[in-house]
């Protein structure tokens, strides 16, 4: 048996080969859209992919289930829950649909199916035996975002991001039924997830891509729970924010994601276009925070490359053309990453040295220190935004701070009197940093960030409140 393990740092997501040596045929269980890296791998080992697998209908990033299948390749995916959570694109390929106890081989490798609801009603989860090797017991379990190092998939984003109101209790109560049952597997079975630290789809993930059964049942919080509400409370509490785009790849990845093919980059647009472009389109401008604020173009935001997996989906409005500023080292990533949360209507790019020489960035914002800030903030010369977290925020805010969280600021910028100076804060400046280019596109003139954010504030000894707090928020 051969395994090989894909992560893509952006999106912290993690997908898998699994190849019968014997036969030279693999599949891939949970890829993401941008197929290449898989057709390559299999070529370098020399073996077929004849199967794509899904452990469930994934919400943070567009699937490459219908790319691989659209190739060849079998769908292997879940019947499981309720009519609402079926898949339905299915009837246009080779699919086998899946439900508990379910068995189907690559080659000489068995996976068999387990369904594992919580985090969403349809999932499920695979149990490997590599019957090639002569094995009878099994190696180890996909578990998608079911279990993962450390921690377990949330049950309440089909509430959080789809709307689906009162759906976050049972599924949390689905979910304490699944961890029971996987805590009775064998401790040395290997559990390979779908995620790493950083993914929005659990809270207190691990960085570590694999781990055993016996391992999380000691150290995995989650699974310390005898008595279901005990888990129930534990697991619905201080989730993370649940992008507001997850819904939307819910959507994409059920009824099946547009066919990207052999699609290349988008065309380089004339800088001639840029003043036209900005009055129709959004303009995206890759550059690091710094640049951005001594110079940018009237009207474009700013989310750095580093930073836009996990902001793109809060603030580009998948319903308007987007284009890109950025350097040639900076747009193709720009656009894998875009496009596999579902941005699809790139229109171009323009080169960001072309732009800079056309004299179009004539608009800056300032940059200060809490120092140099503490005295208008507390007159309320200025008006404090702190844009972070929910769980930030009642951990400790400045006093004068308004709340605004910067995943919903494009929703509430338009209750600002735009009209005043505003001073952008997060935990370290560069979600602020982001914050400053949004108000400025949104017509407020006045605009600073905070350099070091809370944890400078903090560290030169300036007051604060200190715990839980009401939220001020627009």
């Amino acid at each position: 048996m051969l395994l090989k393990y894909f992560y893509d740092k952006a999106l912290a997501h993690a997908s898998y080969l699994v190849g019968c040596q014997q036969t030279s045929e693999c599949i891939i269980i949970d890829p993401g859209r941008d197929i290449q890296q898989y057709l390559d791998a299999s070529e370098q080992e020399s073996m077929t992919i004849v199967g794509v697998a899904e452990t469930h209908i994934h919400a943070d990033y567009v699937s490459g289930a219908r790319e691989l299948a659209e190739r060849g390749a079998r769908l292997y995916v879940s019947d499981a829950g309720p009519p609402e959570w079926k898949y339905l694109y299915t009837a246009d390929y080779d699919a086998q649909l899946l439900s508990d106890g379910d068995v189907f081989h690559v080659g000489k490798i068995e996976l068999k199916t387990l369904h594992t609801p919580g985090h969403t009603p349809e999932s499920i989860s695979f149990v490997v035996t590599d019957k090639g090797g002569g094995a009878n017991r099994p190696m180890g379990i996909f578990t998608g975002d079911f279990v993962f190092v450390g921690s377990i998939g949330r049950p309440d984003l089909l509430e959080e991001a789809a709307g689906l109101e009162g759906t976050a209790d049972a599924g949390a109560r689905d979910l304490f039924r699944s961890a029971e049952q996987f805590k009775q597997l064998p401790d040395y079975l290997q559990v390979w997830p779908a995620h790493g630290a950083g993914s929005a789809c659990g809270k207190g993930l691990g960085s570590i891509p694999s781990s055993t059964v016996g391992y999380e049942k000691l150290f995995n919080p989650a699974l310390q729970f005898d008595r279901e509400q005990d888990f129930v409370d534990y697991i619905l509490a201080d989730q993370p924010e649940a992008p507001k785009y997850f819904a939307l790849m819910k959507r994409v990845n059920k009824e099946g994601p547009r066919v990207l093919g052999d699609a290349g980059m988008p065309p380089q647009l004339d800088a001639s276009r840029l003043k036209a472009t900005v009055e129709y389109a959004q303009v995206l401008d890759l550059a690091a925070t710094e640049q951005f604020a001594h110079a940018h173009v009237i009207g474009s935001i700013n989310i750095p490359v580093a930073n836009l997996a996990h902001w793109a989906g809060w603030l580009i409005d998948y319903q308007q053309p987007l284009v890109l500023i950025g350097g040639a080292h900076q747009i193709p990533e720009a656009v894998r990453v875009l496009r596999k949360i579902g941005v699809e209507q790139i229109e171009g790019f323009f080169d960001a040295e072309a732009v800079t020489s056309a004299g179009l960035r004539n608009q800056a914002y300032s940059i200060a220190t809490p120092e140099e800030l503490v005295g208008q903030i507390q007159a309320e010369t200025v008006q404090l935004i702190d844009v972070r977290s929910d769980a930030e925020w009642n951990a400790g805010h400045i006093a004068e701070a308004r709340h605004m969280f910067l995943g919903k600021l494009p929703e509430t910028v338009g209750h600002l009197d735009t009209s005043k100076t505003f001073v952008l804060q997060c935990r370290s400046g560069v979600r602020s940093a982001i914050a400053a280019s949004i108000l400025q596109a949104a017509g407020a003139e006045h605009v600073i960030n905070m350099m070091g954010g809370w944890m400078a504030w903090r560290t030169a000894g300036l007051p604060a409140v200190a715990g839980k707090a009401a939220t001020v928020d627009a």
